[in-house]
């Protein structure tokens, strides 16, 4: 990631801490990471992964797209690019993602917040999605939705492959 990005994705990623009134020390423990890596982070010089940025946005309870706001660029880590073409401010948030996978990737997600529904329509190759158990095979045209409110996954075969991602955040009306 360019330190613009790393810059804008450190401001965000402090300013909503700050204003959760957590502490480093909290938030890192509570995301499972190293105080000294998220410091890094919020200072623009640490590389994170987007499985450590998903795991912050989880633990901050706010959309991933609040983290990677503002940001003109891809970020990415180990064959896996995404950006935020659109951040929705609707009950429920919808946030739009194009997404790039490198040839034979397996990435495994963690359960996101109550309700959050994954929307994915592949442009070129092919992945495989879903949730554990209950994955499908899609090829470019295809369209698959499926709760990533609980663990689910993505693989990718011998091509690259390119993907919009919309992901649909549980209604905040529904926790009442």
């Amino acid at each position: 990631m360019e330190k613009p990005s790393l810059d804008i994705l450190g401001r965000n990623l402090q300013s909503i801490r700050v204003s959760k009134g957590l502490s480093l020390s909290q938030l890192a423990h509570d995301a499972g990471i190293a105080k000294s890596n998220l410091s890094r982070i919020e200072q623009g010089s640490g590389n994170p992964t987007l499985d450590t940025l998903w795991r912050l946005a989880i633990q901050l309870d706010v959309p991933f797209g609040c983290l990677v706001a503002s940001m003109n660029t891809a970020i990415g880590h180990d064959g896996v690019q995404a950006k935020l073409i659109e951040q929705g401010r609707d009950d429920p948030q919808v946030d739009a993602y194009w997404m790039s996978y490198a040839p034979d990737i397996e990435r495994h997600a963690e359960a996101h917040s109550k309700g959050t529904v994954e929307s994915i329509t592949v442009i070129s190759g092919e992945i495989e999605v879903g949730n554990h158990g209950k994955t499908q095979l899609l090829k470019a045209g295809d369209a698959f939705r499926f709760a990533s409110d609980q663990p689910h996954m993505y693989r990718t075969g011998e091509f690259w492959t390119t993907f919009l991602l919309t992901v649909t955040y549980g209604s905040k009306g529904a926790n009442l």
